[in-house]
């Protein structure tokens, strides 16, 4: 159901695989997993047969990108009453200029990966009257400086040591830059000799991470300009623990087990391993949370009587929560 040849963010290359957009609400340590829906490439929204062999409902057969789908699924959990404080994804939706737009068009904050190669312009860039050296004169303004990639508009940025939490091994640190830009993803315009070139579009944050690995990473945020380094890169790295959801739901929840065929069959088996790991952090949190002195753990008989408690837990954690949008590629050998 769903397989094809795709990217494998697992994998790191193209791989037979299905892709699942999810949807995560985290709080500290605390995520929730929201939604799972099952991305379908155009090799299978090109065939109505194939389409109907699965059961895929007549709404899902149109072919829509994964940042559509993740906006769709924003809006519908928005619709059910969910409030958070920032969306958080991966480069794989922070480089679609729609999808960014599409969140501040929804008036929500978001911080965003982006590939390093992705253009953008000083935040001082100003639009001016092009001078025509021959022919008729110019209608439109054009920027006074061409837009350049992301990692040269840091390349003399001042980078600063940070540490965002305490892991097992001690603190985890990187160091971090970031500067105010208009990103490239305005209507495109021929500029000078250059050819078509995207004009500026909103002001807002780029962040350099360059890891102790030696790895280097490129995000985008749309937080207000007075917002410190430091809380822009624990913005950033709070997507950790919606990672780690992610791989616990597949290596110990057996979310990547489903060898069924049909749309149905795939999602109901998502929404049990969702389930059964909202349970498991039920049971993590009343573990681990204050007790009163001399008091006993409660047994399992007495769950049903201590959830009105869990509920209020739930709704004090979405008042200023994160919800985190990635892909999860589930490795499949045959269609």
């Amino acid at each position: 159901m769903g397989v094809a040849a795709q990217y494998a963010s697992a994998l790191g290359k193209t791989a037979n695989c299905q892709t699942l957009i999810s949807l995560t609400l985290a709080r500290g340590e605390v995520p929730v997993m929201l939604a799972l829906r099952l991305f379908l490439p155009e090799s299978w929204t090109s065939k109505r047969a194939r389409l109907e062999r699965a059961g895929v409902p007549a709404e899902y057969r149109t072919a829509r990108t994964k940042p559509e789908i993740a906006l769709a699924e924003i809006d519908r959990v928005i619709a059910a009453g969910v409030r958070f404080g920032c969306v958080l994804a991966d480069a794989g939706y922070g480089l679609s200029a729609p999808f960014r737009q599409g969140l501040t068009a929804r008036k929500l904050n978001w911080a965003v990966g982006i590939p390093r190669h992705l253009k953008a312009y000083p935040a001082d860039v100003q639009m001016i009257w092009p001078v025509a050296k021959r022919g008729r004169p110019r209608r439109r303004h054009v920027p006074d400086i061409l837009s350049i990639p992301a990692e040269d508009m840091l390349a003399n940025a001042t980078w600063q040591n940070i540490s965002w939490r305490t892991g097992t091994k001690g603190k985890l640190k990187a160091r971090f830059a970031a500067v105010r830009v208009r990103v490239a993803d305005g209507p495109p315009r021929r500029i000078r000799n250059k050819g078509q070139q995207h004009l500026p579009g909103d002001e807002v944050w780029l962040i350099g991470e360059h890891r102790m690995s030696g790895e280097k990473k490129y995000y985008l945020a749309n937080l207000p300009a007075k917002t410190e380094l430091r809380t822009l890169a624990a913005t950033i790295k709070a997507r950790w623990i919606c990672e780690q959801a992610h791989q616990q739901l597949k290596e110990e929840l057996g979310l990547d087990h489903f060898e069924g065929r049909s749309w149905q069959g795939l999602h109901r088996h998502a929404l049990m391993t969702m389930i059964a790991y909202a349970f498991l952090q039920h049971r993590r949190l009343a573990a681990t949370g204050p007790k009163k002195k001399n008091q006993r753990a409660p047994a399992s008989a007495n769950f049903a009587r201590r959830a009105p408690r869990h509920s209020r837990t739930l709704r004090s954690t979405t008042a200023a929560a994160m919800p985190a949008l990635s892909k999860m590629d589930l490795q499949r050998t045959a269609a």
